[in-house]
């Protein structure tokens, strides 16, 4: 019998007729996510497994997360490619989604010598990392090329041109110049700006639509582009209108926004729920009483609230140790599982990313078994995390790297994940104290700043050092060496916490996030000490960040999320207003 998505008998689980609908999934990580948005607009989905269910399908819907190579060596591998080269000539409908959207080109500068279908006759090729950091991670716009002809169903932008959608890629079909055609031969529906680059951020032709950003994590915008394309009955060709909507495509603007993202510190309570916590100095018991665990909420049920109101991302951070746990039994992978049917913008979870043991007896393994930190963070991508959070491990990873004079061993976890899931995939989660030294001198081997600060005895400068096991033990290591390395390792995003900010919601650290923002290449986010939403206009007009991450303020509704995008957009900065208002109505 054919596969179903997510192993019951269809994707919503209640044995019903899919209705020809299926899900191309070739091991690309997190695809839970987009089963459940299929399910939460009414519908079903069933998974291919082998070439007659590509043959057998009425519509198809192909996500792809990764790297292009890995993609296309696991179509071949599956025996895929022929079956679905005859599925798009037939004319039933396709949706492909990110790398999916990629493959349809002739190949990638990131695997080169991988074919790709060869369907659009262009290459993908890579950010420049010089102007801009790199993965593009956030909410961009996608500017149509040209309007659909009188009488088609319009699939994206049902909001307007202030629509926005979720990326996350490095590699793209990019617009390098006048030798370049900007249309792909017909085939460009919408072009976005990012930075000084446009690329074709969606193609439509016949009975194929492809995005490179993810509809299933772009909020009420994304469920309104999935309904469109499951709803339609329509397979006649595509056809564009008659005039471009863009005289050029350098018309274009950048409209990537800063992100807003809620952070929800999990931990088991003295009674063994888990609850979110927030602490003061990463200490979270409660200061009178029987000292009992702060207790702010469930997960799940906070998760959705800050989709509903509007967070561009959710991170949940582990920061209760599960030991000796069966892999399948870890508590945090239930509760991705419970949010991604409800959320649908990204999910990172941080915390536990690391090899552990699992006791489970198996013929192969009586004894147990060490599992594999790629393993782990498997399992929590197809749980609906979009992204891992690496804390302990990485410093441990990039103590090693700087040993071995800056060489990388290619066995690490960043490496192993980012080569399988891709850049984007891996966070570093940097927890740094102050030490206050008196000059460069009494710190060597480390990078020092000055500081407006002065420490205790009067000291003019500063180095950050970095912490693990939550803050408790520091390390011979400060913030510029372990971010660094950890690019150089192959992670696609940092997440800056301050032990010092923690709690005191008297605004982010700004001389280390502007400091950090500098050394590397990839994006930041900035988190610890926001306390108002000009704390948010501050450290972005102060730092260059990408994103800025908040728990207690939002957790106590001291500062609503609306709050601090009103106050963004005041200030001038690009933010996300998604229509959340309509989610009601979509989902009525």
């Amino acid at each position: 019998m054919p596969g179903t998505a997510e192993g019951s008998t269809t994707a919503d689980g209640n044995g019903g007729d899919s209705g020809g609908l299926w899900l191309l999934d070739y091991g690309a990580g997190n695809v839970r996510s987009l089963v459940n948005a299929v399910r939460r607009l009414g519908y079903s989905i069933r998974r291919i497994e082998t070439p007659a269910d590509i043959l057998a399908a009425k519509k198809i819907i192909f996500p792809g997360v990764g790297a292009f190579g890995a993609a296309m060596e696991q179509l071949d591998a599956k025996r895929f490619r022929e079956p679905l080269m005859a599925y798009i000539e037939s004319g039933r409908p396709l949706l492909a989604i990110c790398v999916g959207l990629q493959c349809l080109f002739q190949g990638s500068t990131e695997s080169p010598g991988v074919p790709g279908l060869g369907l659009i006759p262009s290459m993908i090729s890579k950010f420049d990392a010089s102007t801009k950091a790199v993965p593009q991670i956030g909410w961009n716009g996608a500017a149509l090329v040209r309007p659909d002809a009188p009488g088609s169903q319009p699939v994206i932008n049902h909001n307007g041109e202030s629509t926005r959608y979720y990326f996350v890629h490095s590699f793209g079909a990019l617009i390098n110049g006048p030798e370049s055609d900007p249309t792909l031969g017909g085939w460009a529906y919408s072009w976005t700006r990012y930075g000084d680059e446009v690329f074709v951020s969606s193609v439509r032709r016949g009975n194929l639509f492809a995005t490179q950003f993810h509809p299933e994590k772009s909020g009420v915008a994304g469920l309104m582009l999935l309904r469109s394309f499951l709803q339609s009955t329509d397979t006649t060709p595509y056809i564009l209108g008659p005039n471009s909507t863009i005289e050029d495509y350098r018309e274009v603007q950048d409209r990537l926004s800063r992100r807003v993202i809620a952070c929800l510190d999990v931990r088991s309570n003295d009674s063994g729920d888990l609850v979110v916590t927030k602490g003061d100095q990463y200490d979270v018991r409660e200061k009178t009483g029987a000292g009992e665990v702060r207790n702010l909420g469930k997960p799940v049920d906070l998760a959705r609230r800050y989709f509903e109101e509007g967070a561009d991302e959710v991170t949940f951070l582990n920061i209760t140790s599960f030991r000796d746990l069966p892999l399948r039994d870890l508590p945090m992978l239930e509760v991705l599982r419970r949010a991604s049917e409800t959320v649908f913008v990204p999910l990172t979870i941080g915390g536990g990313i690391r090899d552990v043991f699992d006791p489970t007896a198996t013929p192969e393994h009586p004894a147990g078994r060490t599992v594999p930190a790629l393993e782990v963070a498997g399992a929590y991508f197809r749980s609906g995390a979009d992204k891992v959070s690496i804390g302990s491990d990485a410093v441990y990873s990039a103590e090693a790297y700087h040993a071995r004079g800056g060489a990388a061993a290619g066995d690490t976890a960043i490496e192993q994940i980012a080569r399988v899931y891709g850049a984007q995939a891996v966070v570093i989660s940097v927890d740094p104290r102050r030490v206050y030294v008196t000059g460069p001198e009494a710190a060597p081997g480390h990078h020092v700043i000055p500081t407006r600060f002065p420490g205790p005895n009067g000291e003019r400068f500063v180095w950050y050092q970095c912490t693990v096991k939550g803050g408790r033990e520091g390390r011979d290591l400060d913030v510029r060496q372990l971010v660094t390395a950890c690019e150089a390792l192959g992670a696609g995003e940092i997440l800056c916490n301050c032990m010092d900010k923690d709690g005191t919601n008297s605004g982010f650290d700004l001389e280390l996030l502007a400091d950090l923002r500098r050394a590397v290449r990839i994006p930041v986010i900035a988190s610890s000490g926001a306390g108002s939403a000009a704390h948010f206009s501050e450290v972005f007009a102060a730092t260059g960040v990408e994103a800025a991450l908040a728990a207690g303020i939002f957790h106590r509704r001291e500062v609503p999320i609306s709050a601090v995008k009103a106050r963004l957009a005041a200030d001038g900065f690009s933010v996300r207003e998604d229509a959340t208002g309509d989610l009601a109505v979509l989902l009525g």
